[in-house]
């Protein structure tokens, strides 16, 4: 009987999501640095935000909102990938290779889709996250995920769950497209060039390169959206002609913090979904 080539096993729909919880288990600490950074009216060192975390709840304070976070990728980013895994097995049912235009098509729609399935638990997540620095008396106090997304939906119903599902959904087109047709081209060309092969290595450069290109994709919008928070204009043109003056470098300000944050969560879903698939996924027919 010949051994099986693992590199060509397929995934399943469910094993992107698994990958990125698993990635967030890891990366959440970060995660908690940079909604804290972002939530605060006055500017704080990093090492200030460490210190009082720790000393406020110790080293699981590092973890506040955990079961939010890994919510969050069980929704988002499990339809997301399931979306695109799914055309992108039926695509490529005959042995042909999707090309860029069809990868980043299919990525836009299921960041779409994923963006906004996954808005409530993200605002549960940044609620849960934030809590801590909140005075006893203000805290939610919510017990975990599950909890926290019935008392949202006590506050508002179903509007007060998605607001602000628009944003989401045109940030998740921009990571999606840059994390996963990007991953896939780069993974394709690689390989292709007879330099690499489908292994650690070759997912680690590719992960990597996935993740500058998705932080370089939302770059934009949310230094749009930092400067509209804190200045009046009168519309997003307005704001973006207003940056413009600075210059294309104008709309990458910030760009290594903000890879900090994307990267590492792109990189370990990667690595994690690889060896999912490599190892559980379904043998070639």
């Amino acid at each position: 009987m010949s051994q099986i080539d693992k590199t060509k096993r397929v995934g399943r729909w469910y094993f992107g999501g698994v990958a990125s919880a698993m990635a967030a288990c890891c990366t959440h600490p970060l995660d908690l640095m940079k909604v804290h950074l972002q939530t605060q009216q006055t500017k704080v060192k990093v090492t200030t935000l460490i210190g009082s975390l720790y000393k406020s709840d110790g080293v699981l304070g590092f973890y506040n909102g955990l079961s939010a976070s890994v919510t969050r990728q069980l929704t988002y980013s499990m339809t997301r990938f399931a979306i695109y895994e799914t055309v992108k097995k039926n695509l490529t049912s005959d042995g042909s290779v999707m090309p860029l235009y069809q990868k980043v098509g299919v990525a836009g729609f299921a960041g779409a889709t994923g963006g906004f399935i996954g808005t409530p638990p993200d605002l549960v997540n940044v609620r849960m996250q934030n809590d801590v620095k909140l005075p006893k008396e203000q805290r939610r106090n919510y017990k975990h995920a599950i909890d926290g997304l019935f008392k949202v939906y006590q506050e508002g119903g179903l509007s007060r769950m998605f607001s602000g599902a628009s944003m989401a959904s045109s940030r998740a087109v921009l990571v999606t497209v840059g994390q996963l047709a990007g991953y896939d081209q780069i993974k394709q060309l690689l390989i292709k060039s007879g330099y690499f092969k489908d292994n650690t290595v070759t997912h680690l450069t590719c992960s990597t390169m996935a993740g500058c290109l998705a932080t370089m994709l939302t770059m934009p919008l949310d230094v749009m959206k930092t400067r509209m928070m804190n200045n009046p204009y009168p519309s997003i043109l307005a704001c973006a002609v207003d940056i413009a003056k600075q210059g294309p470098i104008g709309f990458f300000k910030g760009f290594f913090p903000a890879f900090v944050r994307l990267g590492p969560h792109t990189v370990f879903t990667f690595l994690f979904f690889e060896q999912i698939r490599q190892n559980f996924g379904d043998d070639p027919k």
